[in-house]
C-alpha cells in the first residue's frame, strides 16, 4: 500500500503534535534532519494509534515515506493523522507533516507516509483490537 499523493492545500486529519524546528535538529547542510522529522511523525502517529486502540502501541513498520520539501529552523511543524486500516492487532495511519514558515501564511506539506502500530498488553505482547477501538480479551 502506497501513501496517497496529497493535493490538499491544508492539513487533513487529526492534529497529533506541533513543535518548533530548532538549530539542534539540523543536519550538516543546515536543514532539519530527516530523522528528527520522522521521529516527530512517529510520536504523533503513536499518540493517534493509542487513542484508537485504547492501549499502548508500538511502531512495527514505516512505509511509503515521501520527503517532499525541506524543513528549516524556525518552521512550526504540525503532524496530522488519518486512519487507514485497523487489522486484528495493528493500526495503519497515514501521517502528514506540514510546516508554517515565519514569513508565509499558508501551510506547506513537507512529508507524508504510512506508519503501522501494534496494540500491546502490559507484558508487551500483541493484543487484538476491534474496529470500534475496544480491546478483545
Amino acid at each position: 500500500m502506497h501513501a496517497p499523493v496529497s493535493r490538499e492545500t491544508e492539513p487533513r486529519g487529526d492534529l497529533c503534535i506541533r513543535t518548533l524546528a530548532m538549530p539542534a535538529d539540523t543536519n550538516a547542510n543546515g536543514d532539519i534532519f530527516g530523522g528528527w522529522l520522522l521521529s516527530q511523525m512517529d510520536i504523533g502517529g503513536g499518540v493517534f494509534a493509542s487513542k484508537i486502540a485504547r492501549s499502548r502501541t508500538v511502531t512495527v513498520a514505516i512505509e511509503a515515506m515521501n520527503f517532499r520539501k525541506a524543513v528549516y529552523v524556525g518552521d512550526l511543524v504540525s503532524v496530522h493523522a488519518n486512519l487507514v486500516r485497523v487489522g486484528r492487532t495493528s493500526i495503519t495511519v497515514h501521517l502528514e507533516a506540514w510546516v508554517l514558515r515565519r514569513k508565509e501564511s499558508q501551510a506547506i506539506l513537507v512529508t507524508d507516509g504510512n506508519f503501522t502500530y501494534v496494540s500491546i498488553d502490559e507484558d508487551g505482547q500483541p493484543q487484538a483490537v476491534r474496529p470500534d477501538g475496544a480491546i478483545v480479551t
